[in-house]
């Protein structure tokens, strides 16, 4: 088991049965992000398991994405409105608040209240907090200059039921960050209820959205949603950073197999069909070894 960074402690595997080596990336994270080291560039293997969600696309760099986050707070500080943001609890939560801590560091965007609305999220910021030696350089130097990355004058971590109510309630400019990521449960369901009508809110999607949920559909900027199985006209602004993925995607995906020695096989897999083909096309051409996309049901022999 190797470090492959997609979320803390998240690892690739290599099997070797001494007549033949096979690489399982699982989800390959990527490099020169905030918060974790870079995965574990593995060197040589027979054959090679890769995921393919962003196979077909390329990410922003983690400077611009910030820089567009900054943006878009000021932005709806301007409007007067509320910032709703959907976020996975392991990984992009705490990456979106480490953003905020640095950004109100430098003075880049307003002083205004800013919310983790999440019991799980704040569980899975404690344990992130309590594992340091997994963080890469630039978190450490903020963590011995400013102390806690996860933790700052305006941000405030919601347990209660009460409390995340009361945000409901809100009537002034404000950030509040929910789970579930992909908008099919949890509390951010109700934010969305008591926000997306109004014109002045934005709702900031910051993370992979499947097809068939809530958020793909706010990705896609449907003027009616479904929320609790109730329509809503939505009329506020949708925004969207893919920066912030926690997946490589398919330039990063490439210079990390790139630098691999793959004597015979590479398959693709865990990407929509499109991601995943043309990520396959794209590794025929500058690899010599058999590149498959396999169906379900599918079986191969290594050997």
């Amino acid at each position: 088991f190797f470090y492959a960074v997609h979320i803390l402690v998240s690892a690739l595997i290599i099997f070797d049965d001494v007549q033949t080596t096979l690489t399982f990336t699982g989800d390959l994270g990527r490099k020169n992000m905030p918060i974790l080291r870079d995965p574990y560039q593995v060197k040589e293997t027979d054959s090679l398991i890769t995921e393919s969600t962003y196979g077909n696309r390329l990410h922003d760099r983690a400077v611009e994405t910030e820089e567009e986050l900054a943006e878009i707070i000021r932005e709806s500080v301007r409007r007067k409105g509320k910032m709703i943001i959907p976020a996975f609890s392991v990984g992009r939560t705490q990456a979106l608040v480490y953003s905020l801590h640095s950004l109100c560091l430098e003075e880049k965007i307003p002083k205004l209240p800013m919310f983790v609305d999440s019991p799980l999220s704040v569980n899975v910021t404690e344990i992130f907090r309590r594992h340091p030696e997994c963080y890469d350089e630039e978190i450490m130097e903020m963590l011995h200059s400013e102390g806690d990355p996860f933790g700052f004058g305006k941000l405030k971590y919601v347990r209660n039921v009460e409390e995340s109510v009361a945000l409901n309630h809100v009537d002034y400019p404000c950030v509040i960050i929910s789970a579930s990521g992909m908008c099919e449960a949890g509390r951010i369901l109700h934010h969305l209820k008591n926000s997306i009508t109004d014109k002045r809110n934005t709702v900031l999607i910051v993370g992979y959205q499947a097809q068939g949920t809530l958020g793909r559909r706010l990705v896609e900027k449907e003027k009616i949603v479904r929320i609790f199985g109730e329509k809503y006209k939505r009329r506020c602004r949708i925004e969207v950073l893919n920066g912030y993925s926690a997946h490589a995607d398919k330039r990063e995906l490439g210079e990390y197999i790139g630098k691999m020695n793959i004597t015979k096989n590479i398959f693709c897999v865990h990407g929509e069909e499109n991601a995943t083909k043309e990520f396959a096309e794209s590794l025929r051409k500058s690899n010599n070894c058999g590149v498959h996309v396999p169906n379900l049901g599918d079986s191969f022999e290594l050997h």
